[in-house]
């Protein structure tokens, strides 16, 4: 692999997040570390290998839409648009802070980049549904990305939502699934069951890839391949809290919060 892949860049990008997002988190005493850790290769894949963006030019009426409709997972997002160029690294330091512009849940209004404001669940997908039609009555050619997680997929709007896309074709429309299998306090499995979710996907007319979230390789290949005919969904299998021993596959890190000791291991272990 040479200096000059992209997936070396995309590599570094996200170790960089993940480091950087839970010293955030860490310095607030508020976050949700392990759903940041479970998307971190989507973003950052998304951010240093497949949208078409310009933090010059925020509104560029051309660029690619990324809709982050998991906004718990505000830490991830943060770096991933820091590192893009959307805002200094330093603000970074002020996440959750009183007055910061880097609130729990992501604001457009307080940040470039951020195309809608996210947090209560199961938006982000009808947001996103409506920008790829309004993309499609146009002809435009951007591309809608948006990223839910798994428990997410238990409103009932995300599927409205989807049936309007397979209705419509939203061919420019690209679905992320954060699969990780956990929310706060239980797994997936166990609340509601979402399995078979790339059968239920293709009933509702989509195209569907299943592959591993932590392969920039694998993701990179899906979500850059050219539109079809229908709207693509890409369910990414993932681990809640990828990278720390002491985290993955763990409920409790759904929203929990480092001491000191937790700390220092997730950045020995972080390299």
């Amino acid at each position: 692999m040479s200096a000059n892949d992209p997936l070396v860049a995309i590599k570094a990008k996200a170790l960089w997040m993940r480091r950087r997002s839970f010293r955030m988190v860490y310095e607030a005493q508020m976050g949700h570390p392990g759903g940041d850790f479970s998307a971190t290769d989507i973003l950052a894949t998304l951010y240093f290998g497949v949208l078409r963006h310009d933090p010059a030019r925020p509104d560029w009426a051309e660029r690619d839409r990324f809709i982050m409709s998991k906004g718990h997972a505000s830490g991830a997002l943060y770096t991933a648009l820091s590192a893009a160029g959307y805002c200094p690294e330093d603000w970074l330091s002020t996440y959750m802070a009183n007055g910061s512009k880097l609130n729990g849940h992501p604001n457009r209004n307080y940040l470039q980049g951020v195309e809608t404001n996210t947090g209560p669940l199961g938006h982000g997908m009808p947001v996103a549904a409506g920008i790829a039609i309004a993309g499609q009555i146009t002809g435009a050619e951007y591309r809608t990305f948006v990223l839910t997680g798994d428990g997410e997929l238990q409103e009932g709007s995300n599927w409205e939502a989807a049936a309007l896309a397979g209705h419509r074709k939203l061919s420019h429309l690209t679905l992320i699934v954060d699969r990780n299998r956990l929310q706060q306090g239980a797994g997936t499995e166990d609340t509601i069951t979402m399995d078979p979710l790339d059968d239920r996907l293709r009933a509702f007319g989509w195209d569907v890839v299943m592959l591993d979230g932590h392969d920039h390789a694998a993701l990179l290949a899906a979500l850059c391949a050219p539109p079809s005919t229908k709207p693509r969904a890409v369910i990414a299998n993932t681990v809640k809290g990828k990278g720390v021993s002491y985290m993955e596959n763990q409920a409790k890190w759904h929203h929990g919060v480092p001491n000191a000791a937790q700390f220092a291991q997730a950045m020995q272990e972080l390299v």
